[in-house]
């Protein structure tokens, strides 16, 4: 499990949300930032990502998911696919330590290194040391509530920082 932070995605129709906190922990026991972006808008504000894990390597994924993109015209399942299989087999990207939440108008992915692209089956993601604690928490206001994706995001990534000490309340949100 990757100790460094939260991501929660949340898509209901057409609209998705994707909010991460803002904690960088540095090894097991010390806070160095509290504000830092781990949810970013890729290929003209058409996908959200959000990252969990070291963040050079974050970054580098981000740059190269993107280009994915670029590539396949903005086909989230078709970019998220051919990144996994060259983050999986690639000698340098292999070593790189991340977990990434995708997500657009037409879906919503978590991608990993050794190669998954997951679609959740109830439009809710979440990665990071406090991604279980934050998916209970959107399951439940999705199944409870009529709010909105980005509300549910936000609502469940406060909970999870109630709990988790690897994730804070200084939440980033970007809804589409």
């Amino acid at each position: 499990m990757i100790q460094a932070t939260t991501i929660v995605a949340v898509k209901k129709g057409e609209k998705v949300a994707v909010a991460g906190d803002g904690q960088v922990t540095f090894g097991n026991n010390t806070i160095i930032k509290n504000s830092a972006k781990k949810v970013r808008r890729l290929y003209g504000d058409k996908v959200v990502v959000g990252f969990a894990g070291a963040a050079a390597d974050s970054l580098t994924l981000c740059e190269k998911f993107e280009g994915k993109l670029e590539s396949y015209q903005g086909n989230l399942v078709r970019a998220a696919v051919e990144l996994a299989k060259e983050w999986r087999t690639d000698r340098v990207l292999r070593r790189l330590e991340a977990l990434m939440i995708a997500a657009g108008k037409d879906g919503l992915l978590m991608i990993s290194g050794t190669g998954e692209v997951i679609e959740p089956d109830d439009g809710i993601a979440a990665v990071g040391s406090g991604g279980p604690y934050a998916l209970s928490a959107a399951r439940a206001l999705m199944r409870n509530t009529e709010l909105s994706p980005g509300k549910i995001a936000e609502e469940a990534l406060k909970i999870a920082s109630e709990v988790c000490i690897y994730t804070n309340d200084q939440i980033i949100l970007e809804e589409l």
